[in-house]
């Protein structure tokens, strides 16, 4: 059965996103995104440094932004775009788990077996209701802003444990930890029976399912909200972007709400800037399919929203499950800068290095942007 965000969740959002502005007016006395005349954002995204090594310069690539891993900003990168007037934008991997599970098994996330759900396919995700955890992620993040001045901080992984990025993705049910299924029930005043995890789960998916996806999502918009505080507590003027899996809500049965968490709305509400992962290969989906999408959430934003985000889609160079050639990138491309993209950044410096046709492909692109 498909459950899609209930008339509870879209009463209860509203209020959570209210305090939020409350929270974040003292820091901003107008939009950012809505008032400020912006130049067409023409990126790359990894570890653009690579491109540097290999002897191209950001500025004659037609670059004007770079979007870089945060474990792979250092000084070195930083003042090289800053003297090339290309503005840094900076990865958060939010919910990735890897390394951190392993050494702090509390956050490892719970299947409804009860047992620690496996990895993936590359992917590890992590119990978003571990306090730890969001503590660990916090103190990085304002690491970050406390050394970088920085365009934005785009937040990564932003979903539960599961894979999307494959034509047949891995959907797994989590989480049904104590913690997990201790806090849902206080919210809702459950009285979940008191039985061994396996039970539990069972439980809640037979009898409060409707519930446990909103609340699911709630705690997803919550991290949202926190880290986007954050952002704006120490660098008042960076933009906060959320880097999110491109489903329409009905495909793969409504996993985009159901298992991932995401309501795409809720989305719109909380952030400066949504790019949506545009990797159509990956997905096995044609080209054309980036400005359906892109589209799509035009259209949503502008009937829903009030404070609009900036729509900055993430489109794949990359060489997975199967070539994209020079001709296949540079259409993903053209498709992701139709309105209402403002922006366009491509997946990933490393694929343009392997087939340095795209560099060219990607040049050329860029500084036609330039002419129009």
């Amino acid at each position: 059965m498909i459950v899609f965000p209930s008339v509870h969740l879209k009463r209860t959002l509203p209020l959570v996103l209210i305090a939020l502005v409350g929270i974040l007016s003292c820091q901003e006395s107008q939009s950012t995104v809505q008032t400020a005349e912006r130049t067409f954002i023409k990126g790359v995204y990894g570890n653009p440094g690579s491109l540097l090594e290999a002897g191209y310069a950001f500025d004659e690539l037609g670059l004007n932004a770079i979007f870089v891993r945060s474990i792979s900003l250092n000084d070195d990168l930083y003042e090289t775009a800053k003297n090339q007037d290309v503005e840094v934008y900076v990865e958060f991997p939010t919910l990735l788990g890897r390394n951190y599970v392993e050494e702090n098994p509390e956050a490892w996330p719970i299947d409804e077996t009860g047992n620690q759900a496996p990895p993936a396919d590359w992917f590890m995700g992590v119990c978003p209701t571990d306090p730890d955890f969001k503590e660990y992620r916090s103190d990085q993040l304002r690491n970050i802003l406390s050394n970088y001045e920085v365009g934005g901080i785009f937040l990564d992984y932003v979903h539960w444990h599961a894979q999307f990025e494959t034509a047949n993705p891995i959907l797994p049910e989590t989480c049904f930890c104590d913690r997990c299924t201790t806090t849902f029930a206080d919210r809702y005043s459950l009285n979940i029976p008191e039985s061994d995890i396996a039970a539990r789960a069972e439980w809640i998916l037979d009898n409060v399912d409707s519930l446990w996806r909103e609340w699911r999502n709630i705690i997803l918009n919550e991290w949202m909200i926190d880290m986007k505080s954050i952002v704006k507590e120490n660098q008042p003027d960076a933009l906060v972007g959320i880097f999110y899996c491109s489903w329409f809500p009905e495909d793969h049965g409504g996993a985009l709400f159901n298992t991932l968490g995401i309501d795409v709305e809720a989305f719109a509400e909380i952030a400066d800037v949504l790019s949506p992962m545009m990797f159509h290969k990956m997905k096995g989906r044609e080209p054309e399919w980036v400005s359906d999408y892109t589209t799509w959430l035009g259209e949503l934003i502008e009937s829903s929203v009030v404070e609009k985000p900036l729509v900055w889609p993430i489109v794949q160079a990359h060489d997975n499950p199967a070539e994209v050639s020079p001709e296949e990138f540079r259409q993903v491309m053209i498709e992701g800068s139709k309105p209402p993209s403002t922006g366009i950044m491509m997946f990933s410096d490393r694929s343009l290095l392997d087939n340095r046709e795209k560099i060219d492909v990607m040049r050329a692109y860029y500084h036609s942007l330039d002419e129009n």
